[in-house]
């Protein structure tokens, strides 16, 4: 019990760090445009501000990666049925593949469109599209753990607050596709607004579990001592 209890406040703990970092830097990423030409173009015009907010994605993502592998291990009610513990682990893997995306924006990317280096930007923009799949499914999982939560029987938070998150993460999922695949203009914008909301429910999500689990710490505690 005391196991699961510190592993659930841990959780809830870097998620709540990480989540608004993440949301701070999705807002100041903004929709992406179809054109790479263009999307080069913004970029060079303020290559440090893309690179602080990819280093602040990375640092999110890396700690969205370490609540899941916390989840995993705590053994609590979050990873009760095979499908919340595989939407954990979907999790982790999505923010670790998308974190290699950040890095590569925050260094490669950045310094090749700030030196009109066409043909750098190109290939390391073609890996970090293909790796920056991974958030696709980071929203897939936050929107079925959302789901989960909402239909718990002692849940954390609110259940209309879940089901805003599980719309959210879902709008991220298809967004993504319809913004970088098909260079659709809106979708991209659609993305940065789902993903920010679904960051604000990891957020308040993260919050309740850390204090959550810290109460009932407290509750446990005088009558192990007594």
């Amino acid at each position: 019990m005391a196991h699961t209890e510190a592993g659930t406040r841990a959780a809830g703990i870097w998620l709540a760090v990480a989540s608004p970092l993440l949301a701070a830097a999705l807002s100041g990423h903004g929709p992406i445009h179809p054109e790479m030409s263009q999307q080069m173009g913004v970029i060079a015009d303020g290559p440090v501000r893309w690179e602080i907010v990819h280093w602040a994605s990375a640092a999110s993502l890396s700690l969205f990666a370490l609540t899941g592998l916390i989840v995993l291990t705590a053994r609590s009610r979050l990873t009760d049925a095979w499908w919340t513990m595989s939407a954990w682990g979907v999790l982790t893997v999505g923010a670790l593949w998308t974190m290699t995306t950040a890095v590569a924006e925050a260094t490669v990317v950045s310094t090749a469109a700030a030196a009109g280096d066409r043909a750098t930007f190109e290939a390391w923009w073609a890996f970090s599209e293909g790796k920056a799949t991974g958030f696709m499914f980071l929203a897939l999982a936050v929107a079925v753990i959302a789901g989960n939560e909402a239909q718990a029987a002692h849940r954390a938070m609110p259940a209309w607050a879940s089901y805003i998150a599980v719309v959210a993460g879902i709008g991220a999922f298809f967004a993504w596709p319809l913004g970088m695949w098909f260079g659709v203009t809106l979708g991209s914008f659609i993305w940065v607004v789902a993903s920010v909301v679904m960051s604000l429910w990891t957020f308040w999500f993260g919050l309740c579990l850390a204090l959550t689990a810290a109460s009932q710490r407290s509750e446990i505690e005088p009558i192990s001592g007594a």
